[in-house]
């Protein structure tokens, strides 16, 4: 399973009646129900984010700027975890460009992700998020790179951009955080098919960055490796500062440094 960072590692379309229709779809804490515009041809985006969820999306459902006060990407951030997995340390550096991609219409937010094993590069990827009016963070792929010790490419595999291929973009992290509540971070059968379900909204989470009462606690897991789960912590105004594996492999990352943009 894949760690994302601040992610691890049905289907049928509404059928519309008009140009435009609109869906009621529940988005946030309990009760709440956001009307998503839902239009007819290449303005329709297919969504893989689950039950309560929508199915389809518009790119005028997105904002600018991905602010969620517990998933903030603002440009020019930067993270710096250190981690331990089967193969040894690790460290972790993640970046907010200041530059922009257009998936399905939508302005995607890119993050530059590198994770490195005794100084030299072993993961490489680019992530693409987008946040709707909701506050709701929407993960529309990535594009990743697998790297031997001589920083040769071995593999690209849970690379995807959401409309190719069918795979569809997911809920990477709620506007409204409640216990229980859960989605489909991303969808592209048999690569990118990770969840996610919230678990307590005031964890107790101490890493070397910060420490809080107040954290978001999740659980993730994917069916393509069912015997891995994984808790991640979630601290407002800084993001993912921890991650550890309960089931399955034995691996923890912990949030060392953090500079806001």
């Amino acid at each position: 399973m894949k760690m994302k960072r601040a992610p691890i590692r049905s289907r049928p379309a509404l059928a519309l009646a008009g140009a435009a229709v609109l869906v009621a779809a529940a988005l946030g804490g309990a009760g709440q129900v956001g009307a998503v515009p839902v239009l007819q041809g290449s303005q329709t985006i297919k969504a893989g984010a689950g039950p309560g969820w929508p199915k389809t999306l518009h790119p005028n459902d997105f904002v600018a700027r991905v602010d969620n006060p517990r998933f903030p990407l603002k440009p020019g951030s930067r993270w710096h975890y250190r981690g331990v997995d089967a193969d040894g340390r690790f460290t972790d550096n993640m970046h907010v460009k200041h530059k922009t991609k257009t998936i399905e219409g939508v302005r995607a937010t890119v993050v530059h992700d590198v994770v490195l094993r005794h100084g030299k590069q072993r993961e490489v990827t680019n992530d693409w998020y987008a946040q709707d009016r909701h506050g709701n963070v929407w993960y529309f792929g990535e594009n990743t790179k697998e790297l031997d010790r001589h920083g040769h490419v071995t593999s690209r595999e849970g690379s995807f951009k959401a409309g190719r291929d069918g795979a569809r973009p997911g809920v990477l992290f709620p506007g409204h955080p409640r216990v229980g509540l859960k989605a489909r971070q991303e969808y592209y059968k048999g690569h990118a098919e990770d969840h996610f379900k919230i678990l307590d909204r005031h964890a107790h989470v101490s890493v070397p960055y910060v420490s809080s009462h107040n954290a978001v606690k999740t659980k993730e897991w994917t069916p393509l490796e069912p015997g891995i789960v994984e808790h991640k912590y979630y601290v407002r105004g800084v993001g993912d500062v921890k991650e550890v594996t309960v089931k399955g492999s034995k691996e923890r990352l912990r949030l060392v440094s953090f500079h806001r943009g």
